[in-house]
């Protein structure tokens, strides 16, 4: 008897519950999808592609998004190029800093007796012949009161005696202001590109003003990976930002060779500008992008991805600094992107973004004269800016930039075989 009551109390709890239950679901809303979006929307069964609109992004119009923008380009004046002629080129700037009342900016700085003959010739490549447009060069500097128009200062790292680290070119730098000094962080090639695909280390110096002098270390700050690493032959691009009181440098390396060749991002760690550097184990932390271009935002840390990868042509922001997720998809995104951060390295919590910087076009001139150039671009990816015309979805080419992108010869005889079956 006492079993038999136990047992009709527990069903009709488990009924009560039942009937609870179903009267607290809201019936399935079959309606379309609304004209008006508001809040609410985001709670209406949708496809997969309308849930990434309200999941995925900051803001379900690329207007609203903090992290989508428009890039607009402005030539810079100051710099010359020795009237084309492929001998001289300047490529791959770093993060531009304001100090002392200016801009400062360092990039790669290459003058040659000739112009570059091809890193497919790189066993022809001497003392005075550069294989690719940045062999045998080394790290200039300029200034700007402005952002565009620079007075180029001249040398700051030259290329160290054989058989220093760097002792073949020094490039693609970064800046970094730690603690009252400056360290300039760099590859350092130990032969000609194109003799082992660019394998090369991080090397850095510093000083105690960013118009030096510069001191190097001669050492690998860096080291590339262990043998079989996704890193073991690159460490390219280092790009060193201040966060919970340590130096986070992101860098890439080219990996899967041979065959489809992927590029990815890494992340190493260090309490000291020297070292030594520990890499997160989850490397690489970030899928694609070829140069790398990040830069506190909020909390976290936001990376504008550019050419290579699934990826490509994208901010991603990773609240924790490691793991990143798409926020925009972008279009006309500047190479060697290298804005002005001006919280760079204040360690703070609370990122502002940015809204501008240099970048640099390459492969212009003739062939067999072919050089680089600084460039500016702007943009909105700035929490102080709120520049709607940086927010269009759109961006206007004319039918001549396309027909420029034509058809090779290759391409032209495949589709004229077609048309003959």
């Amino acid at each position: 008897m006492k079993f038999n009551l136990l047992y009709s109390t527990a069903l009709f709890l488990l009924v009560c519950a039942a009937c609870s239950d179903k009267a607290s679901q809201k019936p399935e809303d079959n309606s379309p999808f609304p004209y008006n979006v508001t809040e609410e929307t985001a709670n209406k069964k949708m496809s997969v592609a309308m849930q990434r609109s309200f999941n995925n992004y900051s803001a379900i119009h690329p207007h609203d998004n903090e992290l989508y923008t428009k890039f607009k380009y402005t030539k810079l004046k100051g710099f010359d190029y020795d009237d084309e002629s492929g001998k001289v080129s300047r490529r791959d700037p770093s993060k531009v800093i304001y100090e002392n009342g200016k801009y400062y900016v360092w990039y790669t700085y290459r003058n040659t007796a000739v112009p570059p003959i091809g890193m497919n010739r790189a066993d022809e490549a001497n003392d005075t012949i550069p294989s690719s447009d940045w062999d045998l060069a080394e790290i200039w500097y300029a200034t700007s009161e402005d952002g565009f128009t620079w007075q180029e200062q001249g040398l700051a790292v030259p290329r160290p005696p054989k058989p220093h680290v760097g002792w073949r070119a020094v490039t693609t730098t970064d800046i970094l202001k730690w603690k009252g000094k400056y360290y300039l962080y760099y590859q350092g090639f130990l032969e000609a590109s194109g003799k082992k695909g660019d394998y090369c280390p991080v090397a850095v110096s510093y000083a105690d003003s960013p118009d030096g002098p510069w001191t190097a270390t001669n050492e690998i700050v860096i080291p590339t990976g262990s043998e079989g690493a996704w890193d073991q032959y690159a460490i390219h691009d280092p790009y060193p930002l201040v966060h919970d009181g340590k130096i986070y440098l992101y860098y890439k390396s080219a990996f899967n060779r041979p065959g489809n060749v992927w590029v990815a991002g890494g992340l190493a760690i260090a309490d000291n500008p020297l070292g030594p550097f520990e890499k997160y184990p989850l490397n690489p932390v970030l899928n694609s992008g070829h140069e790398l271009t990040l830069f506190p935002f909020k909390e976290g840390v936001a990376a504008i991805i550019a050419k290579d990868g699934n990826e490509h042509f994208t901010v991603q922001y990773a609240q924790d600094w490691v793991n990143f997720e798409i926020a925009s998809i972008l279009s006309l995104v500047p190479a060697a992107s290298a804005p002005y951060v001006p919280d760079a390295f204040t360690d703070t919590k609370d990122g502002q973004g940015i809204s501008w910087g240099l970048c640099h076009f390459i492969n212009l001139g003739e062939r067999g004269k072919k050089y680089s150039i600084l460039s500016r671009f702007d943009c909105d990816l700035s929490r102080n800016v709120n520049d709607h015309e940086m927010k269009e979805a759109r961006a206007l080419i004319s039918p001549e930039e396309y027909f420029r992108h034509g058809l090779s010869k290759k391409q032209r005889e495949r589709i004229k075989q077609e048309n003959q079956q």
